[in-house]
């Protein structure tokens, strides 16, 4: 009776781990690579079955074939597709979000080095070109593009824009981290004015049940003009400190010069000998986001030389050419 137990419970251990080994494969089954654009435009995994996704910005539909260029935002070039023709589709149409999965080759094309050889083409969102507000073959001026903040990152320059914005505040971020900088929050709604920095803010509930007259934080509050002070009391601990964050200014002027919102870097810096110490900070800080805005941006920087700001490049030298 003993042996007989034994023998059951051996069996059913035995299905049990096999179970769960079958149910370890499957769970560890080799998943499809997925690439960024900026990744597969460099070689990253050639020869490799992937998938990218992305908006397109262009079809061109062959007898054969059919040419699609995709773009994610992650690079200002973008990644070009080729297909049969069976995998036409009248949703694949110019702004709409797909998924493409295929084979990274090489190109024969002398102006992009690799391409997709598609196997399958997948419309996640549809976008119907008529009513988009961009067109293909148009090119659109800054104040057209500004009524639709909702699709305007999808133009070159505001997504070249927001990718050289990102990479400055990395830069930024990068060198204050490698000299010894602590990063300070100071706070976005303050009670000081910062020794009269700027014109303020106020800051109020919009609560109908809030009295007139009565503040919030029983003291005025504002939207930050400047975190100098805050800075200046955690120098008394840190030697070196930063912020980065948003600044207010209520100047009622709607010239270029003057902007309401924007981020403003701020750095404290104890125990300094002369003004040169300070100006080496800002001049080396300066210096280093540059040099990382150009490694990681050439192409969006060169985009805004020949189209938004012709005529403004600068040479190492400092001369304009």
């Amino acid at each position: 009776m003993f042996q007989a137990v034994a023998k059951q419970l051996c069996v059913a251990s035995t299905r049990s781990v096999s179970r769960r080994i079958f149910n370890n494969r499957h769970y560890c089954k080799k998943t499809q690579t997925k690439l960024r654009i900026s990744e597969a435009i460099s070689g990253a995994e050639l020869g490799a079955n992937v998938t990218v996704q992305g908006w397109v910005r262009s079809v061109r539909p062959q007898k054969a074939n059919l040419f699609l260029n995709v773009n994610d935002g992650s690079s200002l070039q973008s990644l070009q597709v080729v297909a049969s023709s069976e995998l036409t589709d009248p949703l694949l149409t110019f702004g709409s979000a797909v998924e493409v999965t295929g084979i990274l080759k090489k190109s024969p094309r002398h102006n992009q080095p690799f391409e997709l050889e598609a196997e399958q083409i997948h419309v996640i969102g549809e976008c119907n070109p008529v009513d988009f507000p961009f067109k293909i073959k148009e090119r659109h001026g800054l104040e057209y593009i500004r009524q639709f903040p909702h699709l305007r990152c999808r133009t070159n320059v505001f997504s070249s824009l927001l990718r050289v914005r990102s990479e400055a505040t990395s830069g930024i971020h990068s060198y204050f981290k490698q000299n010894g900088f602590v990063q300070i929050h100071t706070p976005v709604i303050t009670s000081n004015d910062c020794e009269g920095a700027g014109e303020l803010f106020q800051v109020e509930p919009s609560s109908a049940d809030n009295e007139e007259g009565q503040n919030f934080f029983s003291v005025p509050a504002f939207l930050t003009v400047s975190g100098q002070l805050h800075l200046e009391v955690m120098s008394g601990a840190f030697s070196k400190v930063y912020t980065f964050g948003p600044t207010f200014r209520a100047e009622n002027s709607q010239s270029r010069r003057h902007l309401a919102e924007f981020y403003m870097v701020e750095a404290e810096v104890s125990f300094t000998q002369s003004l040169e110490d300070l100006t080496k900070v800002m001049e080396d800080m300066f210096r280093s986001a540059t040099e990382h805005v150009l490694a990681h941006c050439a192409e969006d920087v060169d985009l805004f030389h020949k189209h938004v700001t012709p005529g403004h490049r600068v040479s190492p030298e400092g001369h304009l050419f």
